[in-house]
Order: C-alpha cells, then structure tokens, then sequence
C-alpha cells in the first residue's frame, strides 16, 4: 500500500469517528497540552530573579535592611553588587524600594527635568538643575568605559559677570573607582571626556582621583606634578619591559619556567637648553657709513688808510694797504660694521627618559639541565658543561628584550635555581563524579521529573479513559456484529452466493459470483484463503473483524446487514 492510499484510509478513518468523537478528542488534547505547559512553566521558572545590579555596598546594605523588615527573602551575588529576590517578588519589592528612595547610587542625568513644572522656578534652581543633570550624565558615561566600576563627577561653572575682565574658566574633578584599583590607564580618556563634554573647558582644568586618593592627572604644570604620575609612569614601563621579556623567553623556556621581575627608574624633569654657536668665518657687512667734507675759505681787509685827505670834502682816499687770505680745508670718513654668523639651538624636553633599569630573571634549572642533556655529547655531564653557555645566552637575549644600557648602568641578572613546582603546569582539576553532577542538577532533575509524571498521570488517568469511553462499541452492539458474522459464515448471501465465497483481497472487483477468483498463496482458490483469515483472526474484536469484512466488500456486506435488520431469512 503506497503513502498516499495509507493517508487517504487514515484521513476516512478519522472521518468516520463523526464530528462528536473529533471534537471531544480534540478537547481532551487541548486540556493536555495546558496542563503540560503550565506544569512546565511553573516547574522550571527560576526560584530568584535579579532585584538591582551594580549596586555598591552602601546601597547593598540599605536594600538587605529595608527587605528584611518588610519580611521579603532576598539574596546578594557573588560580587556583591546585585540583590536576587524569589521569583514574583521583584515588582512588591521595587515599589517598596522607590518608597523609601533606594538605591541612592543610580546616577540622576537629564531625567530631573521630568519631575520639574516651570512654575515657581527660579533661574538659579534652573542652573543647580542643569549642572546636576550634567554631572549624572557624564559619570553615565564614565561608568560604561572598561574596568571602570564606579564614577562621580563634580563640575564648577562660574557666573558671567557683564563687566568683568577676566572670566573664570570652567573646571571639573572626576573620582573613579577602577577594577583593578590600580588601573590608571584610562584616566586621560576620562580627561579628554570630560573637557569635550563641557564648553569652554580645557583638559588641564579636569582633575582626576582614585578611589583609594591617588592623584592621577592634575593640570599640566611641571612644577606640580604628582608623584603618582611618576609611579604609575614607572609601573607602565617596568610591566612594559616585563612584557617583552616574557614574549623573547616563551619560546625558548617554554610557560612556567622563569620568572621575571624589572624595576625601573624614570626622570620625568623638564628641562630647556638654549645654545649660541659663532662663527668668525662667516662674515656679512651690517652697515655701511661715508663721510667726505670740502671746506674753502677766504678772508679779506677792506678798511682805509688814515691821511689829512679824509679831513678833505669831496675827496676820495684809496685804500691800497687791504689784507687778503684764504683757506680750503677737506675731510674723508668710512666706517662698515661687520655680523659674525651665529647658529641659536633651544631644546625643550617635557617627556620622560629611563634613567636606570634593574632586570632579573629566575630560570628553572631542571629545564636548562634537560636542555643540556639532550644537546650534550655521549661521556660527559651536558647540564654542568652548557649551563653556564645558556645563561649568558638568555642574559643577552634579556637585555636586548629589555633595551638595557650599560652606559647608563643598567642590571641583568640572570639566575638558575630549583623551582618548587619543578616548572610543570598544575595538575588538572579532576571531573565532577557522577554524585556531583546529580546534586548540582538536582533541581532541574525533579522539575523534569515532575513533568513527566503529571504529564503520565494525565495521559493514564485522563487521556486514555477518555478514548476508551468514546470509541467503545456498546454491548448490544457487539452482539449484533457477532451474529452479523455467525450469519455471514454459513448463510448463504443473495444471489445464490455463500458467505465463504467473498471476494479475497486483491480480487477484481464485481467479478461474476460463483466463480474463482484469482488464486491465493499455495494455489488456493481466493474464497478459501478469506475464510482461513478470517479463522486465523478470531482473536481479533469484533469491531476490526467488522472492519475487515467491509475492507473487502461494502456492498455484500451492507447487504448482509440490511436482511439482518429487517430480520429476512436467507433464501
């Protein structure tokens, strides 16, 4: 029988269960699968559901006291920043927690202006409100940076007077708490934050402190720089050098068989050379000045002589005795002034320079023995012949990892010795026994459990008795069928035919009655094959003989059942 005729016979069979059968059927289903569901839901749902997250610890502790007063369990993670209450509690406990304004640490940004009506508001509060709002958002931000588990920020805006000078600059101060607390690395990301986010702000202006009070960036005046900043300089570099120690050693040693510590010396003065170089080859005139001066001179005596003629009237008295001199003077000056060639160098350092480095390096003996020992030649001890090679091997390689100047007095020391551990890894943790693994999934055993039950009790209890009672055949029923088939094997049908000569499966249908049909296994007539089913298949109900006989043929069949019910004997 192909796929499609076995379809097409299940879709009759469920066709014929009526449509009082279907829909009680598909009642029951329905009911079974909402009780499996919400079994299912109600089972596995978590027994605690997460209150708040990122709490810290004063907020930790307000959150345990007001719960435990108002009778609700609650429970603190690992970290001990998030509040867990059982599951249903969460909406009780929260509007519990807003009453008494918990927590307190969540930072207030912009929101402060939803609970502010424009009535009776001062231009003052205004600002206070603004500022606030400025601060709540940009700790916000702060917060979301990496490694950054807490930030507060302070801002100081000063009031623009009209006729002032000299305006106040904006500043700011920012306390974080970093994990690890010793991670400053992010504190001139914060800075730069900071004055973008405020106009008129400059980055100088922005301090930023630990948590534990350590002064990380304040202002850029040399004069005042903190001795923090040269710790955590002098951190950087050693763990920098420390780095790419480690990365020049792996290879070579392989992990877990050195060990190295560097410890560095920075100088982080600023320092200004102005330097002036002359050079007396080089010479260009500046200035040329020319001077020429010419002077001529003449003197001459035009007075008369002293005679009676002057007593005279009308007389003229030559004068023959005048003095005549003269004088030409002339001058030449030159003058040229002459630059020397100067070269002007100023250098201004503001960084930082190493100032002295110290590296040691503790290597695993039995590694290096080992080593040795396979490169060594027959006869003799490798490990004590080549150690001492190796060493001053890796000493080299260290010091050029590490940049170590020996002008400036650096140190390199390198050292074998016996580790404890004898340089091998850990050993494995060993797996959960299979104990340990049933009492850590305990919980989600007996919800799986529980579901499976309900969902058999269900099935067993409900279900099958269901499709029992709807697809019994009543009794009286069942006696008919009975006598139907007893009629049907030794009456004989209309027609002249007997009861034993119904066609067999696979026979033509509307063959002539009366005459064999196709042959049957082992060369029996079809008829005979019929009878010896339907003898072989006794045991079988009532109800599937029934079906079996209409399988074959409907019409003689619904024959045999008309003359049963108008109660005609056979002809």
């Amino acid at each position: 029988m192909s796929g499609r005729e076995q379809a097409e016979r299940l879709w009759s069979n469920i066709v014929e269960l009526g449509p009082r059968r279907l829909a009680a059927l598909g009642l029951i289903g329905l009911v079974v699968f909402l009780a499996v569901g919400l079994g299912a839901y109600y089972l596995s749902r978590p027994a605690q559901e997460t209150l708040y997250t990122g709490l810290s610890r004063e907020d930790v502790a307000r959150i345990g006291g007001v719960l435990k007063d108002a009778g609700i369990r609650f429970d603190v993670s690992a970290d001990g920043g998030a509040v867990l209450v059982p599951y249903g509690n969460t909406a009780q406990a929260r509007m519990l927690l807003a009453e008494k304004g918990l927590p307190q640490s969540s930072k207030s940004g912009y929101e402060l202006f939803n609970d502010l009506g424009s009535l009776g508001m001062t231009s003052f509060m205004q600002e206070v409100t603004r500022v606030r709002a400025l601060e709540g958002e940009i700790a916000r931000t702060i917060q979301g940076m990496k490694g950054v588990r807490a930030a507060r920020v302070h801002i100081v805006l000063p009031e623009r007077g009209s006729f002032r000078r000299d305006q106040q600059p904006p500043s700011a101060s920012v306390v974080v708490r970093t994990e690890p607390a010793d991670d400053t690395s992010g504190a001139q990301a914060i800075r730069q934050l900071v004055a973008s986010a405020i106009p008129g702000m400059k980055p100088d202006r922005v301090t930023v402190i630990g948590a534990d009070g350590t002064l990380l960036l304040s202002g850029d005046d040399g004069a005042q720089a903190p001795t923090g900043k040269m710790a955590s300089l002098e951190k950087d570099m050693s763990r920098e050098v420390q780095d790419r120690i480690r990365r020049a050693l792996t290879p070579y040693l392989g992990l877990g068989n050195f060990e190295v510590s560097v410890a560095a010396q920075l100088n982080t003065d600023k320092t200004s050379t102005n330097e002036t170089i002359y050079n007396p080859d080089q010479q260009v005139a500046r200035s040329v000045r020319s001077v020429r001066e010419n002077e001529n001179s003449q003197n001459r005596s035009a007075q008369r002589p002293t005679s009676a003629q002057q007593n005279l009237p009308d007389q003229r008295t030559r004068s023959d005795g005048n003095d005549t001199a003269s004088n030409e003077t002339s001058k030449k000056e030159d003058l040229t002034n002459y630059e020397i060639g100067q070269k002007v160098i100023q250098t201004v350092s503001d960084g930082y320079a190493v100032k002295h480095l110290s590296v040691a390096v503790l290597v695993n003996r039995s590694r290096l023995v080992a080593q040795s020992g396979q490169a060594g030649q027959p006869g003799q001890d490798a490990a004590s012949v080549n150690l001492d090679k190796q060493i001053a091997e890796i000493e080299q390689i260290v010091a050029s990892a590490a940049g170590a100047n020996k002008e400036r007095g650096d140190t390199v020391k390198v050292a074998a010795v016996g580790f404890i551990n004898d340089g091998q890894a850990l050993e494995p943790v060993p797996p959960l026994s299979i104990a340990d693994v049933m009492m850590r999934q305990s919980a989600t055993l007996i919800n799986a459990a529980t579901i499976l039950v309900v969902a058999g009790l269900l099935i067993w209890f409900g279900l099958r008795p269901a499709l029992r009672a709807i697809l019994a055949v009543p009794e009286a029923a069942q006696g008919e069928i009975a006598a139907l088939e007893a009629a049907g094997a030794v009456a004989a049908l209309p027609g002249g035919i007997e009861a034993g000569a119904l066609p067999a499966p696979g026979a033509v249908p509307g063959a002539i009655p009366g005459q064999p049909a196709l042959a049957g296994p082992e060369g029996m007539p079809a008829m005979a094959s019929l009878i010896e089913d339907m003898a072989e298949k006794a045991k079988n109900s009532p109800q599937k003989r029934l079906e079996q006989m209409i399988d074959l043929d409907e019409e003689q069949v619904a024959a045999i059942l008309k003359r049963w019910l108008l109660r005609e004997e056979p002809a």
